[in-house]
């Protein structure tokens, strides 16, 4: 169906959109029947506005509303609303416009746009900072009972903390290290505090160092 857009051009010549005050499906469908861009000297407005639904192309299936209103303008039919207008009416609107009304409503849409964007920044799950974290614990001695030593490093618990595989590496003497790995949330797990945490089981652990550290 062909559009008649002498209508449409005398319809949004104080409007923005075919519907209401958001694109919706009327601006779909008649967009849809227009089969390429219109003459800006002759429809000035319905090129602005084609313009303008034409960057909402990819969020179209997504639009609200219904195609109702739009159908009005297909096959050359004018819209009732404007058919039941009386003379007096056209005294009221401004058919051409004004620069100052066009610029007033480019400030409108842009507003509208960078809303939208914002609106859905805010709502956009935030990433999460993880490093992994390779764990070197030393005991006082040949005599240190290893298995206890991991079992009491692995019994520290903290929001963030995952541990992760470990070994047991010689370092000389007999004496074997504790090698662990494990994952953390960078704004929740201090390795300070967490070495702390590990000092505190002093009948097994000499001492305990970051061996390397890398980020997710």
């Amino acid at each position: 169906m062909s559009v008649n857009l002498a209508n449409l051009d005398s319809h949004l010549a104080s409007r923005s959109y075919v519907e209401g005050y958001t694109p919706s499906q009327a601006d779909v469908v008649v967009y849809k029947a227009i089969s390429s861009a219109p003459d800006a000297s002759a429809y000035p407005h319905v090129s602005r506005w084609y313009n303008h639904i034409k960057s909402y192309t990819s969020e179209f299936d997504s639009l609200p509303g219904t195609s109702k209103a739009g159908e009005a303008f297909l096959g050359g039919a004018a819209p009732a609303a404007e058919a039941k207008k009386d003379d007096d009416d056209d005294d009221e609107v401004d058919l051409f416009g004004s620069d100052d009304e066009e610029d007033a409503e480019a400030e409108r849409v842009k507003a509208e746009r960078v809303a939208a964007y914002n609106a859905k920044k805010a709502v956009k799950p935030k990433t999460v900072a993880k490093s992994v974290v390779t764990l070197e614990v030393k005991p006082w001695d040949d005599e240190t009972h290893m298995a206890k030593l991991e079992e009491a490093v692995r019994s520290i618990e903290m929001p963030g903390l995952v541990w992760g595989a470990s070994k047991l590496v010689p370092i000389g003497y007999g004496i074997r290290k504790l090698q662990i790995t494990l994952v953390v949330e960078d704004e929740l797990v201090s390795l300070d505090e967490l070495q702390e945490k590990v000092a505190q089981f002093d009948e097994y652990v000499q001492s305990s160092d970051i061996a390397a550290m890398q980020k997710l």
